[in-house]
């Protein structure tokens, strides 16, 4: 009976183990053949973490290769929430080194991820706060942040690139494509404390962008900012730009716009800040226009130096509209004419040339269509076609009324008359390299089209020496050279479509040496108060401008004021 009863019993022990075994080995099959996939996916997230390889961002140089804007390598902090087991003594910790608001570490380390990023980009000095906490649960990344070592130079033109290093403003965005570079990857093996192992299963190399080099000249960049600078806040002025060009090849050795902004420090500024307003903003340009009047009547032949113009003592009716010179002149010559800046002498000239002939004109100097410049966002201006000319258009338009300008349109065409009659495009990327220093691309100038004949361009130069010499733009005499240009006073819209009497833009657009122009300058100054004629708001930037420019072009200066902001 007892070894009955202890066989049962064994059987019944047996029969437990065996119904485990079966139990276990059915768990077995089941986790092998049908959670497999999904057990090993969690091992690979605990021991394996897949980084991407950033590239290096391509540099940016000006024209002689000082460095414009690069990368610097930052740690960057994340966190494995999962892995934190008190959060609260972690932000605690982390919050007088980060500062940053207590709800953001909390948001932050309260997700059920795996990864979250903590802070990016962090100064070596709070990274190295950090890691000596020894915080299981963080880590640190390698990421780069774009530096700008001149700050407000030529912020308009460089631009910006994000957080992420993509691209947002300037050239930053327009060739993001050659600076930006192809990513990498790599799986890297993780400890127990799920620390980043210095050992790599896969890679693939990141594939570093190219840099880019700039026709600005960092010197006259500076030179130009620094007096555009100065006009702006002595003239109380809403905005204001200045390009200096190579009236010979199209190169922009200098554009800014005021106002401007810190390209190291850009989050939170305005678009009016951030706005080049040298390629998108429309005006109407006023006198400066009247180089394209002058040089359609002497291309083709209809007037001469000294022909005589009865300029009516001030005061010209013509097609029901009342007609001013800014002082009465009487009877001028057609170089005294230009040089005196008389609209009613202009006018006189335009009604010989007719209206097909202005508009022609204005077409082959550039205006009412994009230039092409290497720079997003060129707005075409407007230029009204001859059919849509009103009875006072005439007596408009050649003064630069019913007409909508660039200053870059303005840089170009005043580089028509200082290299000889051709229209040139404008273009402010010399070239793309790789970090080798191999040219991948390079710009070389382009001529558009032949405006003006050489003697043309000649007979207008010299008219234009006599508007600084001895006209309205005697400000802009240049100190050791010569110069010529044309001043400009424009009245500005108001919203009911009349003539404004207290906002006008200020111009003045020239070239210097006169004989063997170097540079081309267009100084435009927007809303200046409570002086507000080119002559004396723009001509004396001009001046100033061009005289440094030049002595440090011909190796003699070199400004060393530092710039104001």
């Amino acid at each position: 009976m007892y070894i009955s009863n202890y066989r049962r019993r064994n059987e019944a022990v047996f029969l437990v183990f065996f119904i485990f075994l079966l139990i276990c080995v059915s768990r077995l099959f089941f986790i092998q053949f049908f959670r497999s996939n999904y057990l090993t996916s969690i091992a690979n997230k605990q021991h394996n973490q897949l980084v991407e390889l950033e590239p290096r961002r391509g540099a940016i140089y000006d024209c002689n290769l000082k460095m414009q804007a690069f990368n610097m390598s930052l740690d960057s902090l994340y966190a494995v929430p999962n892995a934190i087991k008190n959060k609260e003594i972690v932000i605690r910790q982390l919050l007088p080194i980060l500062g940053v608001e207590r709800a953001y570490l909390q948001e932050r380390l309260s997700r059920k991820k795996s990864f979250i990023w903590i802070a990016r980009k962090l100064a070596p000095e709070k990274s190295e706060a950090i890691k000596k906490l020894n915080i299981k649960g963080l880590g640190f990344m390698k990421e780069t942040k774009r530096i700008y070592p001149n700050s407000y130079l030529a912020s308009h033109v460089i631009g910006f690139s994000g957080m992420d290093n993509l691209g947002l403003e300037g050239v930053e965005r327009d060739f993001n494509r050659y600076l930006a570079g192809i990513p990498g990857w790599a799986v890297f093996l993780r400890d127990a404390r799920l620390k980043k192992l210095d050992i790599w299963e896969k890679m693939v190399l990141p594939v570093d962008g190219l840099d880019l080099v700039l026709t600005i000249d960092e010197v006259i960049q500076y030179i130009a900012e620094r007096e555009l600078d100065k006009a702006f806040k002595s003239f109380h002025a809403k905005g204001a730009s200045i390009i200096v060009m190579d009236p010979h090849t199209g190169r922009i050795l200098a554009m800014a716009s005021r106002p401007n902004y810190d390209l190291n420090h850009y989050s939170g500024v305005g678009k009016d800040a951030i706005r080049n307003r040298a390629i998108c903003d429309l005006f109407e340009p006023g006198s400066v226009f009247k180089i394209v009047t002058a040089s359609a009547a002497l291309e083709e032949k209809k007037v001469k130096e000294e022909d005589a113009f009865f300029c009516e003592n001030g005061s010209y009716r013509v097609a029901g509209r009342i007609l001013h010179d800014h002082q009465s002149h009487g009877l001028l010559t057609f170089k005294q004419v230009i040089e005196e800046s008389s609209n009613i002498g202009t006018v006189k000239v335009a009604q010989i040339l007719g209206p097909d002939t202005i508009y022609r004109y204005l077409k082959a100097f550039g205006f009412g269509s994009k230039l092409g410049i290497d720079l997003s966002g060129e707005i075409s201006g407007m230029i009204k076609p001859v059919r849509q000319w009103s009875k006072t258009s005439i007596t408009a338009i050649p003064i630069g009324q019913e007409v909508g300008v660039t200053a870059l349109q303005l840089a170009s065409a005043i580089s028509v008359i200082a290299n000889g009659g051709q229209l040139m495009k404008p273009y402010i990327i010399d070239s793309v390299r790789d970090n080798q220093g191999q040219v991948i691309k390079q710009n070389k100038p382009a001529l558009i089209r032949k405006v003006i004949s050489v003697d043309t361009a000649m007979r207008i130069k010299k008219i234009l020496t006599g508007a600084v010499e001895e006209g309205t733009g005697r400000l802009a005499k240049v100190s050791g050279f010569s110069a010529a240009g044309k001043t400009g006073t424009a009245q500005k819209l108001e919203a009911n479509g009349a003539y404004s009497h207290n906002k006008f833009v200020a111009s003045f657009i020239g070239f210097s040496p006169a004989e063997d122009p170097l540079l081309a300058i267009v100084v435009t100054v927007d809303e200046p108060h409570p002086v507000y004629f080119g002559g004396v708001v723009a001509a004396p930037v001009f001046q100033k401008v061009a005289g440094d420019a030049i002595r440090y072009l011909k190796g003699n200066e070199m400004p060393t004021v530092a710039l104001a902001q």
